[in-house]
């Protein structure tokens, strides 16, 4: 008899732990889809990236391959000259995510600070949310070898350089002559914390890149 009602209890605890997890992952939401990444490597070509193409395609390429590739994906680079295109006019209204769900920014103004509220709060991209399409992080300064120079050519709004200087290493085409504008995807060093324009690099070859704190990597975006 006892033990009749010793199974009939433990059958009860059984049923009620399956309906409580049951009713624990009915109530919590999805993940939501990467949107998000640093390139965990450049092109290998230093500041050349085969143009806004090219960089799109490397993008496209490190999603496919994180299984992310059902989204069409865009570089966050600006380009100089006629034409010139603006960083922030290629990814979309947002919101984006890294490849954890954790939301980075929620709209471009969030993502570029445009109000005096926002800031002072600041977007997300840091050392911990500005993670590789693998969810690995980028070694910064303190870590080293340091990777925290990203490249952009964009200026703290997400828009490009209009002056003659070059901020692109020649619109992404260049392993050897100009420089690209960086941002510090770690938030740290240097004279500026921006994710998106803090200095200028030495150069845009391979070699050159890493003496100021780079490797060659950029942001992706899916719009």
């Amino acid at each position: 008899m006892r033990k009749m009602i010793l199974l009939s209890l433990l059958a009860s605890i059984s049923g009620l732990a399956g309906f409580t997890a049951l009713v624990f992952a009915q109530d919590t939401p999805p993940k939501p889809p990467m949107t998000f990444f640093v390139t965990s490597v450049g092109s290998g070509k230093g500041g050349n990236l085969g143009g806004l193409k090219g960089a799109d395609a490397i993008c496209q390429a490190r999603a496919e391959a994180a299984g992310a590739g059902n989204r069409i994906w865009r570089a966050y680079l600006s380009t100089q000259g006629p034409g010139a295109v603006n960083a922030r006019d290629r990814i979309g209204t947002g919101p984006w995510y890294n490849i954890n769900g954790l939301r980075i920014a929620a709209d471009l103004a969030d993502l570029h600070g445009d109000t005096l509220e926002l800031a002072r709060k600041g977007n997300l991209v840091s050392r911990r949310s500005a993670v590789s399409e693998k969810g690995e992080r980028i070694s910064g300064g303190e870590n080293g070898p340091n990777r925290h120079d990203i490249l952009t050519g964009s200026r703290l709004d997400g828009t490009a350089y209009t002056s003659e200087d070059d901020h692109t290493c020649r619109n992404w085409t260049s392993e050897t002559d100009g420089a690209a504008r960086v941002g510090h995807h770690d938030r740290a060093s240097g004279l500026s914390i921006s994710w998106n324009s803090a200095h200028l690099s030495e150069g845009c070859s391979p070699t050159d890149l890493p003496t100021t704190g780079g490797d060659g990597l950029f942001y992706c975006f899916a719009p």
